[in-house]
């Protein structure tokens, strides 16, 4: 009787989880280190301007380069999407963030290897493919997103 208790906790857990994780994925968020927009870019880390006010946030913003991603910033916004060669939901992901992009000029969509680039890979904390970061035009890391996200999830990230 107790093994069946066992298993019941135990699936009943599991199930939880794969629901949480469901939820999360694809989804948008802040990254955590979001510093104010009155800041500079020193070798690739957004760092506080020193005239700034002493009470804003001053934590360094992720910042990447049209070199560091192997294409061109976006106008506007650019999806830059973290793919392996085995993803099948990167080759989904990459299908959606392509026809959403074709529709606005002023926005891009570059694939990065996730392989090929290990180095930025860890230093974005990248866990997972697809992850799919919004960058702005002068490359300040502004959302990010594990997983397949769906489209209602892209657009609505470039509405707002």
């Amino acid at each position: 009787m107790t093994g069946v208790i066992v298993l019941l906790v135990a699936l009943a857990a599991t199930g939880l989880v794969a629901l949480l994780l469901r939820r999360r994925d694809g989804r948008f968020s802040t990254p955590a280190s979001a510093a104010p927009a009155s800041s500079v870019a020193v070798g690739g880390v957004q760092e506080p301007d020193p005239g700034a006010s002493p009470d804003v946030p001053t934590e360094p913003r992720e910042v990447l380069t049209a070199e560091e991603i192997g294409g061109p910033l976006g106008d506007r916004l650019t999806f830059v999407q973290f793919s392996s060669a085995f993803c099948s939901p990167c080759r989904a992901t990459r299908a959606l963030l392509s026809d959403v992009v074709a529709t606005r000029p002023d926005v891009a969509h570059v694939e990065v290897d996730a392989e090929s680039h290990l180095d930025l890979v860890r230093q974005l904390n990248i866990m997972r493919t697809p992850t799919v970061l919004v960058v702005g035009p002068d490359g300040t890391v502004l959302s990010r997103a594990s997983g397949l996200p769906r489209r209602d999830q892209v657009l609505a990230v470039l509405d707002a």
